[in-house]
């Protein structure tokens, strides 16, 4: 009996069962027509102010898209850019935007929670729309907002507020178990196509993108794990091409309005618009500070007009729909392709900063053929750390492979700490004096840590702002497309000390220490076949120097280990590299347990005032060995782990 029948009946069940249980869900047109027009009976028409400029808060961050435009010509553009690296910043830059938003604000991401700062951004929309601004809101359907009463509320909820769907699987906003089952089965190219472009753009004239998603683990909110992100902020001229990059995707087939929906369907032809639930917050007066905080001129002009870079030319290269189309030119899906060509073009040095170093082929073909210049371009990598990374089965990937971007590639790799001691990060609000506010019933407490090593109580997961629920955890990693990175086999690991950890977000990269790149992709196969991704690029040896101290920032011994070659056996140290080689280029069976490199820290000492490089004749002197995943409570994952090295390969492509 051929062995292979049983797992296909299986699938063939599951698949039946998943589209027999979505046609049943399906609405018909009519009753699609109908939820439609609930949605636009129930849409508030009354517009709070009457002034021209929308009642807008005056804002000198906003004021910098006018002063850009007035020194800018069409043979000479200029622009304003500002770098948001602390988590906290990026959110009160977004609400301050916002609220000095004149005419439109146009909002697309891939993830959108309901948290303390997700709910706040949400909310101040509204706000916006009801003085008069049109707000667009467009939300991939894998990490949109899991909750049916809040869409169906927002889709009826004022004339000048819009939200969209991208590329809904089944035509639902909420997909449970079997629809995920179905997707991947019967649909699994398109299932995987996912909007990962970011962008929040107002009045046509000043953008934000970057890595940041609508959580808050995007701006240091959470009390378990938080992301080390940037964005960049661009006043000027190629706001245009935002407008332009948005509006293709706002017009796509893809983009479903909320309302026509089948679950948000149903449920406004069951009750109606319903009313947006009342926020409940678990820090309320976090929230609070940030919002007072976002409409002080004086704090506005300190965090981000004085440290403005005046630049020349920016370009904004994004991807359009159409790159998931199977039939597609060229032009639609720019970004790989210009980010490959900024790479080749390097003369001295590449300095990557990617949360998930896994390549593709035709990228460890280009960093072949570059190794081979006479003199090679040095390329340095920022990237996570088993301890450090919120998808451990990436991290796999990335693992079975350090021999060659060490040796073949001749990479430079520093793996981010979970507890880094010079980080861009508020530790004071992620640590308030005196007891935490009280989390909704279903919401546990877990130790936080502060820099100094403190252990303090926490207010448990902010994840859920709705009174009375069970804490719901949108999987925080953006490489979600299957079972394969979805539930707990995907969460950051456990590690030997308790605390609020960080892991890697930034995409981001220097050329030759001139050309500065800010974005969306994460230089991996997922970003070049399967999302649509945008990038900043900024010809400037200034923000290019200063994006750079940002990156090196992260890779110092204080918040990074660096990964080099293990010190050679007194015995046999040939055989035992011929035999990881080996394993490496087993498709199933690598399991050589003594890896070609290893994870070092730095040792301080008057004879190691400085770090050094792998190859300095001190390294081994200057640094000590702490194993492949130091800080991780290894324990049964080891073999999980090395499971994964082992029959993993193949998922590259989709992870």
């Amino acid at each position: 009996m051929n062995r292979r029948f049983p797992r296909l009946a299986a699938r063939g069940a599951v698949l039946c069962l998943a589209l027999l249980g979505t046609a049943c869900a399906s609405l018909s047109d009519r009753q699609r027509d109908r939820a439609a027009g609930i949605a636009a009976a129930a849409r508030s028409t009354v517009v709070e102010c009457t002034q021209a400029d929308a009642c807008a808060v005056a804002s000198p961050l906003y004021d910098l898209a006018a002063q850009a435009r007035a020194e800018s010509t069409a043979a000479s553009p200029r622009h304003y850019a500002v770098m948001l690296d602390k988590g906290s910043d990026a959110l009160l830059a977004r609400l301050n935007l916002i609220r000095s938003a004149r005419e439109r604000i146009d909002l697309q991401t891939y993830i959108f929670d309901k948290d303390d700062s997700a709910r706040l951004v949400l909310d101040e929309l509204l706000a916006a729309a009801r003085r008069g601004v049109k707000v667009r809101v467009l939300i991939d359907q894998l990490s949109a907002i899991a909750d049916l009463e809040i869409l169906a509320a927002l889709s009826g909820s004022h004339q000048n507020f819009a939200i969209r769907i991208y590329n809904p699987s089944f035509g639902k906003a909420k997909l449970n178990y079997l629809d995920y089952a179905g997707s991947v089965l019967c649909c699994f190219r398109r299932f995987n196509q996912r909007m990962h472009t970011k962008l929040l753009l107002v009045d046509d004239r000043i953008g934000i993108s970057g890595g940041r998603n609508y959580q808050d683990d995007y701006f240091d909110w959470d009390a378990e794990y938080n992301f080390r992100d940037r964005d960049v902020l661009v006043a000027g001229p190629e706001a245009a091409a935002m407008a332009i990059n948005f509006q293709a995707f706002w017009d796509a087939r893809r983009s479903v309005p909320a309302e026509r929906l089948n679950d948000v369907g149903r449920t406004l032809l069951k009750e109606g618009v319903p009313a947006m639930p009342v926020p409940r917050y678990l820090r309320p007066e976090r929230v609070q500070a940030a919002s007072a905080q976002a409409s002080d001129p004086q704090v506005v002009e300190r965090l981000f007009v004085e440290p403005a870079f005046q630049v020349g030319a920016v370009r904004y290269i994004a991807d359009l729909p159409q790159k998931h189309r199977r039939e597609r030119r060229d032009d639609d899906a720019p970004a790989a392709p210009e980010l490959e060509a900024l790479i080749r073009g390097a003369q001295s040095e590449v300095l990557l900063q990617t949360p998930y170093l896994v390549m593709s082929k035709q990228a460890q073909a280009m960093f072949r053929e570059m190794r081979k210049r006479q003199p090679p371009p040095q390329v340095t990598v920022s990237t996570n750390s088993l301890a450090a990374t919120d998808n451990p089965i990436v991290y796999s990937m990335s693992f079975k492979y350090k021999r060659r971007y060490l040796r073949e590639f001749g990479f430079r790799i520093h793996e981010y700490k979970p507890f880094p001691e010079d980080a861009p990060v508020d530790y004071a609000a992620l640590m308030p004096e005196g007891p935490p506010v009280a989390a909704p019933e279903g919401v546990g407490s877990r130790g936080m840590r502060g820099p100094s090593g403190s252990i303090g109580p926490s207010s448990g997961s902010a994840s859920d702002a709705g009174a009375g629920e069970t804490t719901r955890r949108l999987q925080r990693t953006e490489s979600r497309p299957s079972f394969f990175s979805s539930g707990a086999a995907a969460e950051p690991l456990p590690l030997k000390r308790a605390g609020v950890r960080m892991g890697l977000h930034a995409k981001s990269m220097v050329i030759d220490g001139e050309i500065a790149v800010i974005g969306t992709h994460n230089f991996d196969p997922r970003s070049e076949n399967y999302n649509t991704e945008a990038a900043v690029v900024i010809n400037d040896t200034a923000f290019a120097q200063a994006l750079a101290g940002s990156i090196r920032r992260d890779m110092s011994p204080e918040n990074a280990w660096t990964i080099a070659p293990r010190a050679k056996p007194p015995l046999f140290s040939g055989l035992d590299y011929s035999l990881g080689k080996v394993s490496e280029a087993l498709p199933i069976f690598d399991i050589w347990p003594w890896r070609y490199a290893t994870s070092y820290e730095f040792q301080p000492g008057p004879d190691c005032p400085l770090p050094v490089g792998p190859k300095d004749p001190a390294f081994q002197r200057c640094y000590v060995a702490v194993g492949d995943f130091p800080e991780v409570d290894v324990g049964a994952k080891w073999l999980y782990t090395r499971v994964l090295t082992a029959f993993g390969a193949g998922l590259v492509p989709i992870l």
